[in-house]
């Protein structure tokens, strides 16, 4: 197999038709010999009929049906497992990244020494706050994670075979397949491309929040040193001032006065307390989550002609 091309399904009813005829026809530019993997992640509406009608008139399209929604990094890197082709095409079919750019990515891997062309936007899309609010997740990212994590990347990315499988050895339960992209290595080479935008983003500020903290807490553990820094700075400086105060009793004979300020601090370092609590309890959460070792994913079911040797080992 030359090409594979691989795709999520959720909510995607109103484009399969569309994509599935725009990426044929540039992949038929490169080779006629490819595959199209649908990954059905839980679709609640058509998306699986209409891509198994696929299947039942092209043998080229593979779908894959799993069996609820899983999430949309994880169908990813499931439809990755089934992939067969020298190359490897990983696309998003909501059209908002054009099926065209495959011919313009294998282009770019044709001339360049690499194993990775993958696009990103050349403007954030949305108003001044989500693009604030991206920045400072890249910001947040790069300094507690240690990952440069490029700036608006997206999903499209053309990749070798060797890559991919590299790419597939990360078993994390808990993913942000961006940041396994990089921890991947290989040589990478980004292309600045235009991300349509055809509807309306299902992030909100506290879905967006909960991202950033889960991906800080997924891939770096600098923040625990940062508590345990935290606290040490502030039981040195509760020691200084209660060794101050009691000097200054034994001086002057005056006791510290002041019931406003002693509840204020007492509020204070209570609510440090069940903030710092909280942090170590999303990192023991998972912790109990990678040990259990579920599989990440579950075909219920593979639309194929011929049955491939590629298969994860997680996703049956």
């Amino acid at each position: 197999m030359k090409l594979s091309i691989v795709t999520t399904l959720y909510r995607s009813a109103p484009y399969i038709e569309e994509f599935y005829r725009r990426i044929c026809a540039s992949a038929e530019q490169i080779t006629r010999d490819f595959e199209i993997i649908f990954v059905n992640d839980g679709s609640p509406d058509q998306s699986l009929d209409k891509a198994v009608k696929l299947y039942e008139h092209d043998a080229r399209v593979v779908v894959v049906d799993l069996s609820r929604n899983f999430g949309h990094h994880k169908a990813m890197m499931t439809g990755l497992g089934y992939a067969s082709g020298e190359l490897i095409f990983l696309i998003d079919s909501d059209l908002e990244e054009k099926p065209e750019l495959l011919i313009d990515f294998n282009h770019r891997l044709s001339d360049a020494d690499c194993d990775v062309v993958y696009g990103v936007q050349r403007a954030r899309r949305g108003n001044i706050s989500e693009r604030l609010s991206g920045a400072a997740f890249y910001w947040l990212v790069r300094k507690l994670c240690n990952i440069d994590l490029p700036k608006n990347i997206v999903t499209a990315r053309l990749m070798t075979h060797r890559y991919v499988r590299s790419l597939l050895q990360h078993r994390d339960r808990e993913m942000f397949i961006s940041a396994l992209w990089v921890a991947t290595g290989y040589t990478q080479i980004s292309v600045e491309i235009e991300k349509a935008s055809l509807k309306l983003t299902s992030y909100s500020f506290l879905k967006k929040l909960r991202m950033s903290v889960d991906f800080v807490t997924a891939y770096s553990a600098d923040l625990l040193y940062y508590v345990f820094y935290f606290g040490l700075l502030v039981s040195s400086l509760s020691f200084l001032a209660t060794l101050y105060f009691v000097i200054r009793y034994m001086v002057t004979n005056q006791a510290v006065a002041g019931w406003t300020s002693l509840f204020a601090a007492i509020a204070m370092f209570g609510g440090l307390f069940v903030l710092l609590m909280g942090l170590v309890g999303i990192y023991v959460a998972r912790i109990f989550t990678e040990v259990k070792q579920r599989p990440y994913t579950i075909a219920r079911e593979i639309y194929r002609r011929q049955a491939a040797n590629t298969e994860m080992p997680d996703a049956q």
